[in-house]
């Protein structure tokens, strides 16, 4: 059984928008059979199987579940079902009209109800045809989306990058396509992907909660993965809405633009649809939920297929930006591309793959160690926000003796690193916690390992 997304906590009065920007994209009202683009003996089924869940239901209750208009559309579903007997009226309230009536499911009802579950098991939120899924993805494309060299500094402010980082990683966002974003461990990849990421999730789109192919049901929306932000109008989604027509199609969700992360459990199956055999609908693939925004494979190449497989199933969507699904009836369908994808890796590029592959990927941006002077600008800050007194000398001593003399290769991480060292071996002394030459060796010896 499927249940309903929570509903999007309303903005207070006077509060900033979050991130609207225009949209380009807004799911038209519907007032009739016709503008669900479903079958009615579909939406019929759909309202036994969530009665077989669900019991007693007010007539309001089933349009919510449902998402769709009471006026209109579900009025005239619950009049069929009562006149082929599949549901009675129980109670009714005078004065409410008839989406007050309380409704229960009929021995009959009940019968077609669990023919409808043998088909499949999904009973939620009406699904969107595939069709109008693909233009409201093409109408909300990301392609309108720029970055500049201010804001991505802007974006980036709180981490230290070199200025060829900076230049390349502009034109790469921009691009919308493909980047691959490489270098050694520790250096702020993910931490700049996932800035970019923040940056992104400023803007706004609509996605549908399901979406329909021949009767098949693909779930789209996430909910660890799709945030929901706030409606700006007071109550577009609340059960008054419902019931008189909305001023948008309900069956569509208002969320940030997606950011989503993937690792080393990545397989080549998790980018097609995967069919739960025992519910008999569809989850959609990270690519698909990911329409709008940001794909992020972190630890590229530690996955448990071979990255060329990976980047052969990468081919044809990164360069047509669009993207081949197939159902388990062996139908292909198609969806848009519109994603901007982030291979991360910590691996030397050429040991993943080779230069034909490098080639289909747009844009190539390393992440390297930082220089000495970007190392002394990353510890004064890491250790002014975690308590720990700074002190040029203390560096000057740590990078000699911990560094130099080891032949030790600096990392963006090490700062934030040692001053959590510091911190927990200063509460351990009872001492104030500063780059003292004893702290910082203490710190060095727990941290370090000689590989």
């Amino acid at each position: 059984m499927t249940t309903m997304p929570p509903r999007p906590a309303q903005s207070s009065a006077g509060s900033a928008p979050v991130g609207t920007g225009a949209m380009s994209f807004v799911p038209p009202p519907i007032s009739k059979m016709e503008d669900t683009g479903l079958s009615p003996l579909w939406l019929q089924d759909l309202v036994l199987k969530i009665m077989y869940f669900q019991g007693y239901m007010t007539g309001f209750r089933i349009a919510e579940d449902i998402a769709l208009p009471f006026t209109g559309i579900v009025d005239q579903l619950l009049e069929a079902l009562k006149r082929e007997k599949l549901l009675e009226v129980r109670t009714s309230q005078m004065g409410l009209g008839e989406g007050a009536y309380v409704y229960a499911i009929t021995g009959a009802g009940i019968a077609r109800a669990r023919e409808a579950l043998d088909r499949s098991q999904y009973a939620g939120p009406a699904p969107v045809p595939i069709a109008v899924y693909n233009e409201s993805i093409r109408r909300q494309s990301r392609g309108r989306f720029q970055i500049t060299n201010r804001l991505m500094r802007q974006v980036l402010a709180h981490l230290v990058l070199s200025e060829k980082a900076y230049s390349r990683l502009g034109p790469a966002v921009n691009s919308g396509t493909s980047i691959f974003m490489y270098g050694p461990p520790g250096n702020g990849k993910t931490s700049v992907a996932r800035a970019v990421g923040n940056l992104i999730q400023s803007q706004l789109m609509y996605i549908p909660y399901a979406i329909s192919v021949d009767g098949q049901v693909i779930k789209l929306y996430d909910s660890v993965n799709h945030q929901v932000a706030p409606e700006e109008d007071a109550t577009p989604m609340g059960t008054g809405s419902l019931r008189t027509g909305a001023r948008r199609d309900p069956r569509w969700m208002r969320i940030r633009r997606p950011f989503i992360v993937t690792g080393g459990e990545l397989t080549l199956a998790g980018l097609d649809l995967v069919f739960d055999d025992t519910l008999k609908f569809y989850e959609a693939p990270f690519q698909m939920k990911s329409n709008g925004g940001i794909l992020l494979i972190d630890d590229f190449g530690r996955q448990q297929v071979r990255p060329r497989d990976l980047l052969n199933r990468w081919i044809v969507p990164l360069e047509n930006r669009i993207d081949y699904l197939a159902l388990h009836t062996g139908r292909k369908i198609e969806v848009p591309f519109d994603v901007l994808v982030i291979f991360s890796t910590n691996l030397p590029p050429r040991e993943l793959v080779d230069e034909a592959f490098l080639r289909r990927l747009r844009h190539k941006v390393e992440i390297g160690d930082p220089t000495y002077e970007e190392y002394r600008e990353i510890f004064r800050r890491v250790s002014g926000q975690k308590g720990v007194q700074y002190s040029d000398q203390g560096l000057a001593y740590l990078l000699q003796e911990h560094y130099i003399k080891r032949n030790r290769k600096l990392r963006a991480s090490h700062p934030r690193d040692l001053c959590d060292q510091i911190l927990d071996i200063a509460r351990y002394m009872n001492v104030e916690p500063a780059m003292s030459r004893d702290l910082l060796d203490r710190a060095s010896d727990s941290y370090f390992v000689e590989l």
